[in-house]
């Protein structure tokens, strides 16, 4: 990965529907809501994602790399785009 901001993502084990790691520990659908993380503080954010009694609320978090723009991250692949926002026209 590159020195770019990152953020967890994974998805909600209920339902497969993708999720992101936001504050309090919390997972939202929502992009805009997850926690942003420089590359040294990377793995500490995955590893609090990963944490706690199980079953955990997701499937197998990750760390994808992002773009910060007008105070919302963007994932930067186009894979975690689609996840985010939906196919392509």
């Amino acid at each position: 990965m590159s020195d770019e901001a990152r953020l967890v993502t994974a998805n909600r084990l209920r339902d497969g529907v993708p999720v992101y790691f936001g504050p309090g520990r919390t997972w939202s659908r929502s992009i805009a809501d997850a926690v942003v993380a420089g590359a040294g503080e990377s793995e500490s954010l995955l590893a609090a994602a990963s944490a706690g009694p199980a079953p955990l609320p997701v499937v197998a978090p990750y760390l994808i790399e992002a773009a910060v723009a007008s105070g919302r991250p963007v994932p930067l692949s186009l894979r975690e785009r689609i996840r985010a926002f939906g196919p392509t026209v």
